[in-house]
């Protein structure tokens, strides 16, 4: 199976939360309401968010590490 050029395949490496945020949900258009929907989704997540804590996860960070993104898309499935 081909992919179409306009399809990217997600990779995993560090991303900002405004980045991550907006390719989880591409449809707001506005990065600040994907960030805080993210947030939302992460927070109803127990066993992500306990996980993501123990790699030194503070919400303030504005960005997330190879390794935590590894866990969000665990939980989450790839974007």
């Amino acid at each position: 199976m081909h992919m179409r050029m306009c399809e990217l395949q997600f990779r995993l490496r560090p991303y900002s939360k405004r980045e991550l945020a907006m390719l989880y949900f591409p449809y707001l258009e506005n990065p600040m309401s994907a960030v805080k929907k993210l947030r939302r989704t992460m927070l109803f997540c127990k066993p992500l968010m306990e996980e993501l804590r123990q790699t030194g996860y503070l919400d303030r960070c504005n960005y997330f590490s190879r390794r935590q993104v590894g866990i969000i898309v665990k939980y989450l499935c790839e974007p």
